[in-house]
């Protein structure tokens, strides 16, 4: 899915949509990517991703898969990220580089949810973490 149809996935609207295409979906996990713009609200000296926007585009590539599987219903769960843990950016990211997630659910219990999110550019590990996501 991409362009307008993210919007079906993810609560979020511009300007901080940091998901261009969610793909490859399977029942607890799903690739994403983001290509890094100049006007995306996360870049910082004028032309990389801040550590933030790559966390924020992880949790919104976890709310991608979240909505995903829940397409019946007529908008996009929220989820609020209640604990972001093993954080590591061996990178950030520039204006023009395109960012491929892996998004993979864990364990959940109620409505919280663990996920595993990795972020490359051609194929080169850029960042990973652990979420924990309460969805609503």
């Amino acid at each position: 899915m991409r362009g307008k149809e993210i919007l079906k996935l993810i609560p979020q609207r511009y300007p901080f949509i940091m998901v261009d295409e969610a793909t490859d979906f399977t029942e607890d996990s799903c690739k994403t990517s983001l290509t890094v713009r100049y006007d995306n609200y996360f870049v910082i000296g004028g032309d990389e991703l801040a550590e933030t926007g790559l966390i924020e585009h992880t949790a919104q590539s976890a709310s991608a898969l979240a909505g995903y599987k829940n397409l019946e219903a007529e908008s996009a769960p929220v989820g609020i990220i209640g604990e972001v843990k093993h954080f590591t950016c061996h990178r950030r990211p520039h204006v023009g580089e395109k960012l491929e997630t892996t998004i993979t659910f864990g364990m959940s219990f109620g409505n919280v949810t663990l996920a595993d999110g990795e972020t490359r550019i051609d194929g080169e590990l850029i960042a990973e973490t652990k979420l924990k996501i309460f969805i609503q």
